[in-house]
């Protein structure tokens, strides 16, 4: 007897072959059979109209310590999401030395702050950590992150190019979470303190990523002005080092950039084409997120958080920053490339009641210069400072989310009470607007590129597709209403009609 049996349903199986009718069979946490089934069930689950397909896998999330403070991941599962990938963008918790405070105040703006111990060292001891508090709602997978291996090798002096014994230190500390089961190393250029890595460096860890079989996922240098040259550097360190390279969140940067994605595409088409292990991820909005604090100039961003606050403050260098931003050289100012009207402020700790409104608008109401009033705020800010800004086009969204080579991801951020609507979302927005709503792609290629061609990225052998055989990671779901019925995680449910089950069924695999 199976232990529960979706009757009459229709499939999208992840490899993106045409909707079709079959019962699904699960036993034991397992799918066991997709047919015609006979109705000996503990439980019959019929849900006519509705869209069975296999659990979502979000390639790039920032859930690491979203694990820890609401174990039961809520805002993935109500959108259909099973498993789940952390670390990126070089931005992790571990490894940790036995000083986290310096790991901790980098990862702030981003991961959100925890108020328990950060008792962990690696990646071994974090996932005992999760385990023992009770377990968690969805499946996660984690990188090996590139901050927290300069903090753990080079402590707080991490701001410039590290000496060969601190390289050797962050190789071996690599190796020994790939090993313990990490699926990749994550760094983002874009941020410091990855930025200060010279090639050297980025060589000698690619080469033990490539050695275990591991991928390197990285949010790249420059996705403005620089963007082509920018990507460029990624995919010839890939090419040198024989590494799988997974570019985080494709897009350009900047009006004035929109015209590069082709040639950005046509790049990582050709690199393929010549034997590179390449794809990319991107999340269904034209406009993204990230630390307020992250738009200030590199020399600034080496300092420390008071530091910053301090150099933003005082008016003998307050020019020089702000040309700096206006008209930067070798980094993207994101000021620069989409304008105060474009910067949105989602949450800041000492400015809560500026939520939701235009640096512009802000601005405009203080009477000043809408630079001098960003940094106004951040010489105030004491806590986590977030913004929202718009970066391409919707034309050239599409163009990537329509293309073979991309796969899903949300970049959720948890940092904040007002995260971007991507964190909760992403998923069934896919499935509202570019599926049912533009039709940019099919919803079976929706499906493909939310569970298949991520399992398959990620080298997961049992999960990703509705195959006897698959671990029972299943969603059931309205792609015209963009609502997630039920949810199925490791063969318990975990979403009802619509409601938490209050399962923590997941595993950190």
């Amino acid at each position: 007897m199976y232990d529960y049996l979706f009757k009459d349903a229709w499939v999208a199986d992840g490899t993106g072959r045409p909707l079709y009718r079959a019962d699904v069979a699960v036993f034991s946490g397992v799918i066991c059979l997709v047919g015609d089934a006979s109705p000996a069930a503990k439980r019959i689950i019929r849900r006519p109209g509705l869209v069975l397909a296999p659990g979502f896998i979000d390639i790039h999330s920032h859930s690491d310590l979203e694990v820890l403070r609401n174990p039961a991941m809520e805002a993935k599962l109500m959108q259909g999401i099973t498993t789940d990938v952390n670390g990126n963008c070089g931005i992790g918790v571990f490894p940790l030395s036995h000083d986290a405070g310096e790991l901790e105040s980098l990862c702030m703006d981003v991961l959100g702050p925890y108020d328990g111990s950060w008792s962990w060292t690696d990646f071994q001891s974090f996932r005992s950590l999760v385990n023992s508090r009770g377990g968690v709602g969805i499946n996660m997978l984690f990188h090996a992150s590139h901050s927290a291996l300069r903090v753990y090798a080079m402590g707080k002096d991490h701001s410039r190019a590290a000496t060969d014994e601190e390289i050797g230190c962050m190789c071996s500390a690599l190796a020994g979470m790939l090993d313990q089961g990490c699926v990749g190393f994550s760094t983002g250029l874009y941020y410091a303190p990855c930025m200060y890595a010279d090639h050297r460096e980025l060589e000698a860890l690619l080469n033990v990523v490539r050695k275990k079989g591991a991928m390197f996922a990285v949010h790249h240098r420059c996705e403005g002005d620089e963007f082509l040259e920018s990507l460029r550097e990624v995919v010839e360190l890939a090419a040198k080092t024989g590494v799988r390279l997974e570019v985080s969140h494709l897009k350009a940067i900047g009006t004035r950039n929109q015209q590069k994605v082709d040639a950005g595409l046509s790049m990582l088409e050709d690199a393929a084409s010549s034997g590179l292990d390449v794809a990319f991820d991107q999340y269904p909005y034209e406009y993204g997120s990230t630390s307020l604090f992250s738009l200030l100039p590199p020399d600034i961003l080496k300092l420390s958080r008071f530091e910053q606050r301090l150099a933003v403050s005082l008016d003998s260098g307050r020019q020089e920053i702000k040309a700096e931003m206006l008209d930067p050289h070798g980094w993207d100012s994101i000021y620069s490339l989409v304008g105060p009207a474009n910067l949105r402020i989602l949450h800041m700790d000492s400015h809560k009641e500026l939520s939701g409104r235009s640096l512009e608008d802000i601005a405009r109401e203080y009477g000043t210069d809408p630079l001098d009033c960003l940094l106004d705020l951040l010489a105030d800010e004491t806590g986590t400072a977030l913004m929202m800004d718009v970066t391409q086009s919707v034309e050239n969204l599409e163009k990537i989310m329509a293309h073979p080579m991309m796969g899903f991801g949300t970049d959720s951020l948890f940092s904040s009470p007002h995260p971007h609507v991507r964190t909760r979302d992403a998923a069934m927005h896919l499935m509202r607007e570019y599926v049912s709503g533009r039709k940019v792609m099919s919803l079976e290629e929706a499906v493909r590129k939310m569970s298949g061609v991520n399992a398959l990225r990620l080298n997961l052998r049992d999960r990703g597709f509705i195959k006897e055989g698959m671990r029972a990671d299943i969603v059931v779901f309205d792609p015209v209403e963009g609502r997630v019925d039920t949810v199925m995680v490791n063969g318990v449910i975990s979403v009802e009609d619509g409601r938490l089950c209050g399962e923590l069924a997941g595993k950190i695999l």
